[in-house]
């Protein structure tokens, strides 16, 4: 059991958000600026990901502390610099962790105004707030805490993995306004989520004469949800390829299900200025398969164990304590397993852009391309996004400057303000050689000489396949 507890906090850790993709949106060179926005306003007749190789994108962050706060080599002792992190942060500060893979993507252009999509890609999304009440009752025990209330309600965290089948419409509706829409199919490979939690506990002066203090644990109320686990915590198999054996077909649709679509518009205000907006994951899984919930309830107040050592007479073995403790716990705080089925809602995320472009029209320096020429080659802009979480939405705020040189590269420079920094500097570059799209993009650039200094990192890149009539 532990071993399959501590095997399945390896794969999130090591498989998997901020999930603001702030350089890839409204990045119209690229396909992927579909995912982001559906209706986004796009000039190509066809493309292919190469599959698995189309896009991979990586984020972990913290919007408390940085990797190294813990672990820099600056003479302090780690045992002050982790009580110092534990003190600074609040319950309101969160560690996430976020990783996509494209297995396939592709479109193609019905008409001038029309434009279908379609791919599969997975994703993982860990996110867990930081209980810093049990955090401190850990760390230092309740001796310098009587009478305080430690608070477990704390206690908050959703990790999931699944795959998304989809398949979308960008309809140019007029000179004006282009709008998409996007179905998708969840399948769900494993979830497991405990969030609205309740209870406290308290050290305090017992009214009794059993023992000077008394521990309350008071109206506890908490539950956690796990759908896909179950076969793997309960068979005794130690062979980890067996168990991702067991995971890869619930990719392809043999897991829990769910449903969601996705929206988006661009509106061409002018010949310079562009308004978008989008709409992702709306949408929720249901689950039914390989279902175990724990659900705990109940108060118990716990005076200590009082040790006797009486003389062994025939044979007779000491006092079981802990056995007797165990069952009088067990018999004021309730732990139900259930089975019963649940249905979780996917973290909804909102994008919104104002960009005006100027500059001369194309690529002036060179066509050798032989690509549109009609774009501009200056732009400035700027990003909004938010995010559905469990304790309250993410926001993040992204200024940007986007230049096209010789038809064949194109450049964004991001500045982004969110909950991990104020710092955030991020750099995206698309090539385009004949039909062959590289392109690349990375957040954080002030902390590259020193990442463990940066409380979040992201990654993406990837290579497609464009198709574009004035080839």
């Amino acid at each position: 059991m532990k071993y399959r507890i501590a095997y399945i906090l390896l794969l999130i850790a090591s498989s998997v958000y901020s999930q603001n993709k702030q350089i890839l949106y409204d990045f119209t060179d690229l396909p992927q600026v579909l995912i982001q926005n559906p209706g986004a306003k796009v000039s190509f007749d066809k493309h292919f990901g190469i599959p698995l190789f189309s896009q991979f994108h990586f984020n972990a962050g913290s919007s408390g502390v940085s990797v190294h706060d813990i672990f820099s080599d600056d003479g302090q002792d780690i045992n002050d610099k982790i009580r110092d992190a534990i003190f600074s942060m609040s319950n309101h500060d969160f560690m996430t962790v976020n990783q996509q893979l494209e297995i396939i993507n592709g479109g193609w252009r019905k008409n001038e105004t029309t434009y279908f999509t379609y791919g599969m890609y997975e994703e993982l999304d860990f996110i867990s707030y930081f209980p810093k009440d049990v955090a401190i009752l850990a760390w230092e025990g309740n001796a310098n805490y009587i009478n305080k209330s430690f608070n477990l309600a704390d206690v908050s965290f959703k990790g999931e993995l699944i795959s998304v089948l989809h398949f979308g419409i960008n309809k140019q509706v007029n000179k004006k306004l282009t709008f998409g829409v996007r179905g998708k199919l969840y399948s769900s490979v494993f979830n497991i989520h405990s969030v609205n939690n309740k209870g406290t506990f308290t050290t305090r002066v017992s009214n009794t004469e059993n023992n000077y203090y008394e521990h309350v644990l008071q109206n506890l109320d908490g539950t956690l949800h796990t759908s896909g686990l179950s076969s793997l915590l309960d068979d005794e198999n130690s062979d980890a390829s067996k168990d991702i054996k067991k995971l890869i077909p619930r990719f392809f649709f043999s897991g829990n299900f769910g449903f969601g679509v996705d929206l988006g518009f661009t509106i061409q205000a002018n010949e310079q200025t562009t308004i978008t907006a989008s709409m992702l994951d709306f949408g929720a899984i249901f689950h039914s398969k390989e279902v175990e919930n724990y659900h705990l309830n109940g108060s118990y107040t716990f005076e200590g164990i009082e040790l006797v050592f009486p003389p062994i007479i025939n044979n007779e073995g000491t006092t079981p304590y802990w056995q007797n403790f165990e069952e009088e716990l067990d018999g004021n705080i309730n732990i139900d397993t259930l089975q019963n089925s649940y249905v979780t809602w996917r973290s909804t995320k909102f994008n919104a852009s104002y960009k005006y472009s100027f500059g001369e029209k194309g690529g002036n320096d060179c066509n050798c391309l032989n690509t549109s020429n009609d774009e501009y080659q200056n732009a400035v802009g700027v990003q909004l996004f938010s995010m559905f979480r469990p304790k309250r939405p993410q926001f993040a705020a992204t200024v940007f400057y986007y230049r096209r040189f010789y038809d064949a590269l194109r450049l964004k420079l991001t500045y982004t303000v969110d909950d991990y920094s104020f710092t955030n500097v991020g750099l995206g570059m698309s090539a385009h050689l004949g039909k062959i799209n590289l392109y690349g993009m990375v957040d954080n650039l002030l902390q590259m000489q020193n990442i463990s200094k940066a409380q979040s990192v992201s990654l993406q890149l990837g290579i497609n396949l464009i198709f574009d009539s004035n080839d």
